[in-house]
């Protein structure tokens, strides 16, 4: 009997000027989104991902402290708790981007999971951390993330996370696998031109280097008053043998996302290409010596 999981990816628009008091466009983008589950609950979604720092713009474009205002903690925020409200409702496992506070001054880019009893099961802190320019200043809002690769067992299936950057750096999505990870979620803020040619190459490479599925989201449309780009949204899922099984065509619109993913698929491909019995990690030391 297979394993059938229906999964939920969510892109969406900034909804309230980001010129707007932090804490006006944090309430019209959580309210959206409360919006938007329920859709994808409604077309039978079992596992939702939402986008990077879902709960407002892609901040990171200036350097403000104002944007510290939206730091939440982990699992007693009010965002974390009124998801786990709504993943009991819908009885559907939830991953939801949030900008965490540790303590005051140390903040992480990090994604909280949540079961589809409403059970916070843990969170996964971005571990690569960009700074470039155009508008990617995110070392003035984040550290490194510090808990490694971890693999939630959640109702549908074991869920890892990796976001937005971490995507290029293959190393840690074979931590995720090597973990145990069935569904891999990939929440980003990107925008065309300084990688869209990869968005559709990397990921679908992770998926076959380590034979499991991969949820990418991605948001839609440009965000004012900066000019960073057209973050171009058109997410999708892709299989163990790197396919497209679900897509958006949606580049400046919201979308919901679904896909059946049946995890057996998952043997099946691991007993067809032997990567992971095939593997030489005696021979990897200088992927970490250097």
């Amino acid at each position: 009997m297979s394993r059938i999981v229906r999964g939920g990816l969510i892109q969406a628009t900034l909804c309230e000027p980001a010129t707007s008091p932090v804490a006006k466009v944090k309430q019209a983008m959580i309210d959206k989104h409360v919006d938007l589950i329920a859709k994808a609950a409604e077309q039978g979604a079992q596992v939702v991902c939402l986008q990077e720092l879902f709960y407002g713009p892609y901040f990171c474009a200036e350097q403000e402290t104002k944007w510290y205002d939206l730091t939440e903690r982990i699992p007693d925020g009010p965002t974390t708790k009124l998801m786990m409200e709504l993943a009991k409702k819908h009885k559907m496992v939830l991953v939801v981007p949030i900008y965490e506070e540790e303590m005051t001054g140390v903040y992480y880019n990090t994604a909280a999971v949540i079961d589809a009893d409403g059970s916070y099961l843990g969170k996964f802190r971005k571990i690569h951390i960009p700074h470039c320019n155009p508008g990617f200043w995110e070392k003035f809002y984040f550290r490194p993330g510090n808990m490694g690769y971890p693999v939630f067992d959640t109702m549908v299936g074991k869920v890892g996370v990796y976001i937005c950057y971490d995507r290029h750096f293959p190393d840690g999505a074979r931590c995720l696998g090597l973990n145990g990870a069935e569904i891999v979620f990939n929440p980003s803020a990107t925008v065309a031109g300084l990688s869209e040619y990869l968005w559709k190459i990397e990921q679908p490479a992770h998926a076959v280097a380590n034979q499991y599925f991969v949820g990418a989201i991605n948001r839609p449309g440009r965000e004012e008053p900066w000019n960073i780009g057209e973050f171009y949204g058109q997410s999708y899922f892709c299989d163990p043998r790197g396919q497209f099984i679900a897509q958006s065509e949606k580049r400046v619109d919201d979308d919901i996302v679904i896909a059946d993913m049946d995890l057996d698929m998952i043997r099946e491909v691991r007993n067809t290409w032997q990567f992971f019995r095939d593997r030489r990690p005696d021979t990897y030391d200088a992927i970490v010596a250097q």
